[in-house]
């Protein structure tokens, strides 16, 4: 009866948790994520290697959300317009409000971007990535990811040097297990982020935009203002 009572207990805690976390956060705050790119190409071979930086808060700044350092080998195949990655992430995750209580992830992913050009503006980039994910006190995860960008230069029809344009992506995120340990369960949608911003071209390689993005999960949806950085070499 005891043993009964006791895995009662385990599940009741595993149901009500995921709502009391997604309480504690304050949906109507606007977070903040402040980011760094880079793309380096090896010459004029087909190898390179890109990354990020990713300092995102629950507030504009203080209140931890994650740090995310990521970096991946690229290579670009001769005869296809496609960029594949194979790269490693450390996440550490905050909890929201006044907790100094972390969380760390490490995370495998391949993935493979292509753009697709529509007319002389409408410039598109696919990009599918597959994770594996190590999460600290969790069994271990995957998840599927499928973004799709939108870029439209608004004052010149390429993307030269003091070119303004208009960017736009949708991300959907996938889990690939349910189940994550210690009878806890996760649903099959993960999140879904939309985001829209302006950018602008310091000069070639050299870019900067500034744009909200709107993440939603089954528990909670959030504004994120985002402010990022991206370099070419």
């Amino acid at each position: 009866m005891k043993q009964v009572y006791r895995y009662l207990m385990i599940g009741l805690i595993g149901i009500l948790t995921p709502n009391f976390l997604s309480a504690q956060i304050d949906e109507d705050q606007m977070g903040a994520w402040y980011m760094y790119f880079y793309d380096v190409k090896f010459k004029e071979g087909p190898w390179g290697v890109q990354g990020d930086l990713q300092f995102r808060n629950w507030n504009l700044g203080g209140d931890l959300e994650q740090l995310l350092i990521r970096s991946g080998v690229t290579y670009r195949p001769k005869n296809a317009n496609v960029k594949l990655t194979l790269g490693y992430g450390n996440i550490t995750t905050g909890a929201f409000g006044d907790s100094d209580e972390t969380t760390s992830e490490s995370r495998i992913y391949q993935e493979a971007l292509f753009p697709v050009k529509f007319g002389k503006r409408i410039y598109t980039n696919h990009r599918f990535r597959y994770e594996q994910r190590f999460v600290e006190n969790q069994d271990f995860r995957t998840r599927y990811r499928y973004n799709l960008f939108l870029n439209i230069p608004i004052n010149n029809t390429e993307f030269t040097k003091n070119t303004i344009y208009l960017s736009l992506y949708n991300e959907l995120f996938i889990n690939g297990q349910r189940e994550i340990g210690s009878n806890r369960t996760v649903e099959i949608f993960d999140r879904n982020r939309f985001y829209a911003a302006l950018g602008y071209i310091i000069k070639s390689g050299m870019k900067v935009q500034l744009g909200v993005m709107q993440q939603s999960t089954d528990n909670w949806s959030k504004n994120q203002m985002q402010l990022s950085f991206h370099h070419n070499m």
